[in-house]
Parts: C-alpha cells; sequence; structure tokens
C-alpha cells in the first residue's frame, strides 16, 4: 500500500510538473551575484524568483505554463536576455558575466534564438545611429536624415525578415516594441505603415491566440495610433476642416487592379461591410465557392455588402475568363502565391475570407466565424 501511495505521489507531482515551464543554465563569472528571473508583464518587469549564483552559475527557474506566448528576462544588474515562452518547454542558456547580454547561447526555443537576433541588430542599430550623432563633419539635419535612413532601412528588413514572415510568433511581437534609445523603432502613433506592421501581428494573434489579452492590446495600439495620426492631419490642415472628412483605414489595404483594368483598394469601401476572400480559381472546389458567394452576394449586396476577391492564380488570362461574369470586385495579384499580402494577413490555405465592419476596420477571419449569415446581418445593422 505504501509503494502504491508513493507512487501515486511521484505521478501526481510529474503531471503538475508537465504544466510548467523550465528556464535553466549557467551564467560563468558571476559569483555572488543575483540573478533575477522576470516576467514582462503589460504594465511592465514583475520579479517571479530570484537566485544568488555560486561559483558554477547554474540557476533554474520554473513558472506555469502559458497558453498564448508571454515575454520573461533574466537580469544581473542592467545585464538582461530577452526570454519567450510558448507553452511547457524547456529553454536553456548558458553566458557569461557581464557580456551575457549580447553574447549567449540558447536552446529549445526558436523563438528565443530570433529574439537574440533581433536584439543584436537592435544594438547594431544603436551603434551606427550614435557614430552617426557624433560625426562632427555632419549638421543637425543630415545627422537626422541619416539616422531616419537607417531606421527606415532597419524596419524594412525586420518587417520582410521577422515580423511579415512569421506574424504569429512570439519574435515577431518582440520585434515590435524594439527601442532606439527611448524611442519606439515602429512607432504607431507617427506611421501608418507601423500601424498596418502591428495590425499584422494582431491579425494573426487572433486566429492563434483569439483569447489573448497581447493580441487584443496590438490592436488598441493600432486604433490608438490611427486616432493620433488622424487628429494630427486635421490640426495641419488648419479649423476649418472638418474632422469627420478626414478617412483613416484601420487595415491593411490591398490595392490592386480589377478585372476591367481599374486600380482598386479597400480603403475606397469604408461604410460598407466588406468579405475580403483570398482565392484561387485554379483550386479544387473553387465553383463552389462562388456558388457560396454568390449566394451571400444576392443576399445582402443591397444592404450594404460588398465582396472582394483577391486572385493568387498564376495565369492572369485565366483568371480573366474565371471572373468575366462576377458581379462583385475581383483583383488580382500578379505575385500570385508569392503575395506579400498573404504574409500580411497571415494567409495559411486557400481559400481564406476576412470580414471587414463599416469602419474599414478588420472584424474576423472564417475560422472565427460560426453563423456567416449572421455574423453579416450584425455587421449591416
Amino acid at each position: 500500500m505504501r509503494c502504491l501511495m508513493m507512487a501515486t505521489i511521484a505521478f501526481s507531482l510529474c503531471a503538475c510538473d508537465g504544466n510548467k515551464f523550465h528556464v535553466n543554465g549557467t551564467i560563468g563569472d558571476a559569483k555572488d551575484s543575483v540573478l533575477y528571473f522576470e516576467h514582462m508583464s503589460l504594465d511592465g518587469p514583475v520579479v517571479m524568483d530570484s537566485v544568488k549564483l555560486d561559483q558554477n552559475g547554474e540557476f533554474s527557474f520554473a513558472g506555469d505554463g502559458v497558453a498564448a506566448p508571454e515575454f520573461y528576462r533574466l537580469r544581473i544588474a542592467s545585464n538582461i536576455i530577452n526570454v519567450s515562452i510558448d507553452s511547457t518547454e524547456t529553454v536553456s542558456f548558458k553566458a557569461k558575466y557581464p557580456t551575457m547580454a549580447t553574447d549567449y547561447e540558447v536552446e529549445g526555443s526558436e523563438n528565443c534564438k530570433k529574439i537574440k537576433e533581433l536584439s543584436l541588430l537592435q544594438i547594431q542599430l544603436l551603434g551606427r545611429s550614435l557614430a552617426i550623432d557624433r560625426n562632427r563633419s555632419l549638421g543637425v539635419e543630415q545627422v537626422k536624415d541619416s539616422i531616419n535612413i537607417l531606421m527606415t532601412q532597419y524596419k524594412d528588413y525586420v518587417r520582410q525578415n521577422y515580423i511579415f514572415k512569421e506574424p504569429q510568433k512570439a519574435y515577431a511581437y518582440f520585434a515590435l516594441f524594439q527601442t532606439l534609445g527611448n524611442m519606439l523603432i515602429f512607432n504607431p502613433r507617427e506611421s501608418e505603415d507601423d500601424i498596418r506592421t502591428f495590425a499584422a501581428v494582431a491579425t494573426s494573434w487572433d486566429t492563434y491566440y483569439p483569447e489573448a489579452e497581447r493580441g487584443e492590446n496590438l490592436h488598441n495600439i493600432a486604433i490608438e495610433g490611427l486616432k493620433v495620426i488622424r487628429h494630427n492631419r486635421v490640426k495641419m490642415m488648419g479649423p476649418a476642416v472638418d474632422a469627420a472628412k478626414v478617412t483613416v483605414s484601420n487595415i491593411i489595404d490591398v490595392p490592386l487592379i480589377d478585372n476591367k483594368g481599374r486600380q482598386r483598394s479597400l480603403k475606397e469601401l469604408a461604410g460598407k461591410v466588406v468579405l475580403l476572400d483570398f482565392h484561387a480559381f485554379a483550386s479544387e472546389g473553387s465553383t463552389k465557392r462562388i456558388m457560396m458567394l454568390r449566394d451571400l452576394y444576392n443576399k445582402f449586396h443591397a444592404q450594404g455588402l460588398e465582396i472582394y476577391q483577391v486572385s493568387v492564380d498564376p495565369d492572369e488570362h485565366f483568371w480573366k475568363t474565371q471572373t468575366a461574369a462576377l458581379p462583385w470586385i475581383n483583383v488580382h495579384d500578379p505575385d500570385a502565391l508569392e503575395s506579400q499580402y498573404l504574409v500580411r494577413y497571415n494567409v495559411q490555405s486557400i481559400p481564406t475570407f476576412f470580414l471587414i465592419d463599416k469602419t474599414n476596420t478588420l472584424h474576423k477571419r472564417d475560422v472565427q466565424i460560426k453563423n456567416l449569415d449572421d455574423e453579416i446581418q450584425s455587421l449591416l445593422r
């Protein structure tokens, strides 16, 4: 009986431990230093645990498993290693003090490896910016312009290689909040492109982590940024301008040429409920899909529904013949399955659709909708 009881206790402990994540490793040359393990909450860092390191520098921390990516950090004084956790994994670090922030090894998490890459890129950006700022041969405007060029190049690189590549990942979220000094690199209060970058990650998090507080936070940041930009535009135009007449899109626009040779965009459809559909007419099941869309169009178009269908067919001529008799907006992306919009909207399979409300704000994507007719009717009211 005692053996059975001990076995039961051991099993219980293992089951409990299976719901936790672990962060461990060694930090050399840090004897008697206090290593803090902190949760990077939306309200700031919160100390979860700490340890006074011995000669070996070994440490081991644990926390409850997470349903959506969360962020933590290992810190000695002002030296920091950023950590992301997706669920219940074990992540191991090996570093030395005081170079731990830039010179460390990580195993067990691809996200943490990408975050290390981003941190090193950020440090390089800071170093190059400081070199420009200290160049006495440059005037104030030249310094400003040169740093702005560096920032633009950095943002373009990070967007394409980290954020848009896998927007649902923790490292994409991490990239949004990098800073240069005390200034956000991606600043949704100053740039519509940056707002759309935030929105792209928010859209992905809606799909993968629909109840995540961080996903909701991204949406709120993007919306607040739009309000600031809108206010600044009105202010620049002068008091005679009616703010209600200044329009700003809350979505990632898809400006493409339709089957009649006309440039179209989602922005022009503000005031309507829009079904944004990514489609390939050459794919199996296309005919059935078109019949479903035609039924929706016939039911709701007169009430204010528009369909904006994006073809990713490689054969443009084939697309034109297939859409000649369709009554809704049909556009074609010449990049086909390499389309940047598939990445920005985190389209994992074709076909995929999204609903956009009358304010030109992304509402939901197909996997979040149980009854499409009811969802459309609720937005048309």
